[in-house]
């Protein structure tokens, strides 16, 4: 694409939004698209609904200089980007409603010459399930746009860097719509664009974090077996690691997020009888956190015993990793969640968030004064700098005081 294309985001969330904004700030007119109108009016005041450093900064320049413009609706476009949501159902079954709905919308607005890219993590065939949904409703583009799959390689706290200098797998459902989305992410993005095929891409997104739970699952399994042994497990892995050839990875409370904690399933659904570890490491961490729920609950148990009064327990952390706000599939969540739901008397403390609909927030200073039980759940860094004032009983399941 030699003149800057036009570009419409559908969906504005971890992902979509910092995207747009980056794409915005090469001089693109970019609308943004959000099925939430508190999204839309949030943004078209230049302002941010989510945590990431540096975004805030970037989304109110692009939006002041007319380049973004957040919507409920699509509009036509040269290019569509689609990064909503990709759940599972029902025994982990992947749920692409979200990104059916998504392409449904844009199906009226698109024209010939029009390249559409798949960009939320989903089984492999999706970008051809897109083609087939396309073409049903607009058999006269058969053939006439072009459609792809790349799938981000972010890490929350640090996505703005990482959309601009990490390396890309971009696979079109034909060569032509290879080499057209390539040429899109060129104005973009700095780091290596791979060509391939899109069910290749769809499956790359799927592998990357499948392997990265499978390594964090062998730590989380060797933590609770440290415990059991009485061994301090951070120093086990720090004296490992000085092999050579030994990175173990650190363990937590369990696998959070919308990537780790649910990419595995969907090759465990499509692959049943062949996924058998990345089935067992996805079970090794889950489990580890019920295991922690039971070793606070065994805690508590025994204050209660030892004082005749119940513990105040302060969850230290309800983020999925340190120091986003993003609670999805967060194993620290559901250990404060299901300790309050259990009866116990508990504190709720993320410091990156200033309210939660649900949950009435702790700071940790306060929490610090109040509790009996301080449960260390994500490695914030506030919480790194308590070390050497607590005087209360910790559990640390992330290593912040390690």
């Amino acid at each position: 694409m030699d003149n800057k294309p036009t570009v419409v985001m559908m969906g504005l969330g971890y992902i979509g939004l910092p995207t747009a904004a980056l794409i915005a700030s090469r001089g693109i007119n970019v609308t943004g698209v959000d099925v939430s109108q508190s999204v839309v009016d949030t943004i078209n005041e230049g302002k941010i609904h989510i945590v990431e450093p540096e975004l805030d900064g970037l989304v109110h320049h692009v939006v002041k200089n007319g380049l973004l413009k957040a919507s409920t609706e699509p509009v036509t476009a040269d290019v569509y980007l689609i990064a909503v949501p990709t759940p599972f159902k029902g025994k982990h079954v992947p749920d692409l409603a979200y990104v059916e709905s998504a392409v449904k919308n844009i199906i009226p607005t698109l024209t010939k010459g029009a390249l559409v890219i798949l960009e939320s993590t989903s089984p492999v065939g999706t970008t051809h399930k897109i083609r087939e949904i396309i073409y049903e409703e607009r058999p006269d583009l058969k053939d006439e746009i072009y459609i792809a799959y790349c799938p981000e390689r972010v890490l929350p706290g640090n996505v703005i860097y990482e959309l601009e200098q990490n390396d890309r797998a971009i696979g079109g459902i034909d060569e032509a719509s290879t080499d057209k989305a390539v040429s899109f992410y060129k104005n973009f993005v700095k780091g290596e664009l791979h060509k391939t095929n899109s069910q290749t891409a769809e499956m790359c997104k799927l592998v990357e974090n499948s392997s990265r739970d499978v390594q964090i699952a062998f730590a989380n399994e060797l933590s609770m077996i440290c415990d059991k042994a009485d061994i301090n497990v951070w120093e086990l892995i720090r004296l490992a690691n000085k092999h050579p050839r030994v990175n173990i990875l650190q363990p937590g409370t369990g696998v959070g997020g919308h990537c780790i904690a649910v990419d595995p399933w969907f090759i465990v659904s499509e692959f049943p009888e062949e996924a058998k570890m990345i089935r067992a490491a996805r079970e090794i961490n889950n489990y580890k956190t019920e295991w922690a729920i039971e070793k606070v609950k065994n805690a508590a148990l025994q204050f209660k015993i030892d004082n005749g009064r119940d513990a105040v327990i302060a969850c230290m952390g309800l983020a999925f990793k340190p120091n986003i706000d993003d609670l999805r599939e967060s194993p620290a969540l559901h250990v404060a969640d299901q300790l309050s739901t259990d009866g116990f008397n508990v504190l709720f403390v993320e410091p990156n968030l200033r309210e939660h609909s649900v949950y009435e927030l702790t700071s940790f200073s306060d929490a610090k004064k109040k509790c009996d039980i301080m449960v260390f759940l994500v490695a914030h860094n506030e919480f790194k700098s308590l070390n050497g004032e607590i005087d209360m009983q910790v559990l640390d399941f992330c290593g912040v005081r390690n």
